[in-house]
């Protein structure tokens, strides 16, 4: 029995920080350093990031009275911030599945984030403000970065296959403007400059719909765990995105193991559509090149990645939705990069 989504919604704030993040950072740099931060800036493939952190009147958020106008907030600060705006976005994600396709039947909730913390859990949140019945089977995938949307669909595919009557509501949310950095270190800048904030919902359910998932894969590159990680400080979590993590992706899909993991018995070019996880524009020129696929193979993903920048677990939900919304009949593979360093993916197509 296969496992299928149905529809996705998705969501973003309402206040583009991006060219306010730039400025903000430039001016912590000097000399090479920062002529070479706005041209990786200008580089990046990003034209908007999100955040659901209101400007001041007249200002930014970096502006005296913002959230980031003086000395920059403790972690829990920010983990109050997100309690209280986490919800709201994941509901605004479910308003725009809920456009799509009927909520009614809801037996499962899945829920993956990692930029917050707040018990009870955001999964109880979001099943109370949706007025689900107690009844309803949670879980919580959370801190496991970009690639939790995997997690959280490889969840719903196995309920969908162990209960063909299950109606699982699928969502990822993260909030990673709440975690901004005020450090003169390039390579911290260059990582902030890639996340946003943005959240997404689905249907997953073992009916005929939309599309179907299978052959759910996971693989971990060696000798590379600390290439991409999350330390919880005092001031928010910190970032740490290795400059080698587009290198080391190129070679280990060079490599047989990690090959066949993704692609199973197919070749690259057997694939007609591609959803990858837009970690990063020199990311998805890893995957392009390690796989040898064409330059609109990835239109998708680079799509995203402008119009939103890299949202963690919720970026590979919008790039479903993306291949979703084309009139062709989809086949193909969907694969996200994180902490790990692991690829973790499955296969999609129209059922």
């Amino acid at each position: 029995m296969t496992a299928h989504i149905h529809a996705i919604g998705t969501a973003v704030p309402d206040h583009d920080i991006h060219h306010i993040f730039i400025d903000w950072a430039a001016e912590r740099l000097e000399g090479r350093e920062r002529a070479l931060f706005e041209r990786m800036a200008g580089r990046a493939g990003i034209e908007h990031r999100f955040t659901v952190l209101p400007p001041v009147p007249g200002g930014s958020q970096i502006d005296p009275g913002g959230f980031y106008g003086g000395t920059m907030p403790p972690t829990s600060a920010r983990m109050a911030a997100y309690a209280r705006e986490a919800p709201e976005l994941a509901l605004k994600a479910v308003a725009d599945l809920s456009a799509r396709v009927p909520l009614d039947g809801i037996s499962h909730l899945v829920v993956a984030s990692c930029t917050g913390f707040v018990a009870p859990g955001i999964d109880q949140i979001i099943a109370r403000r949706l007025g689900l019945d107690g009844s309803v089977e949670r879980t919580l995938v959370g801190f496991m970065g970009c690639y939790a949307a995997v997690a959280a669909l490889r969840v719903a595919h196995h309920i969908a296959r162990s209960d063909p009557q299950a109606r699982i509501l699928v969502v990822t949310v993260e909030l990673c403007s709440l975690h901004m950095q005020d450090t003169p270190a390039i390579d911290s800048l260059l990582a902030q400059l890639q996340f946003a904030d943005g959240a997404a919902a689905a249907i997953v359910a073992a009916e005929p719909g939309g599309i179907a998932i299978d052959r759910f894969f996971a693989a971990t590159l060696p000798d590379s765990a600390e290439l991409i990680r999350w330390d919880i400080g005092d001031e928010g979590f910190v970032m740490h995105l290795s400059g080698e993590v587009p290198g080391r992706i190129a070679a280990a899909l060079a490599t047989a193991d990690l090959r066949s993991a993704i692609l199973g018995n197919r070749a690259a070019d057997e694939m007609p559509h591609w959803a990858v996880h837009a970690g990063g524009r020199s990311i998805l020129d890893a995957v392009e090149h390690g796989l040898g696929l064409g330059a609109a193979a990835l239109a998708a993903s680079r799509s995203v990645l402008r119009r939103y920048g890299n949202m963690s677990s919720s970026t590979l939900m919008f790039v479903l939705a993306a291949l979703m919304a084309e009139p062709a009949a989809i086949d193909g593979i969907a694969v996200a990069f994180g902490p790990g360093l692991a690829a973790e993916g499955f296969t999609i197509a129209s059922p």
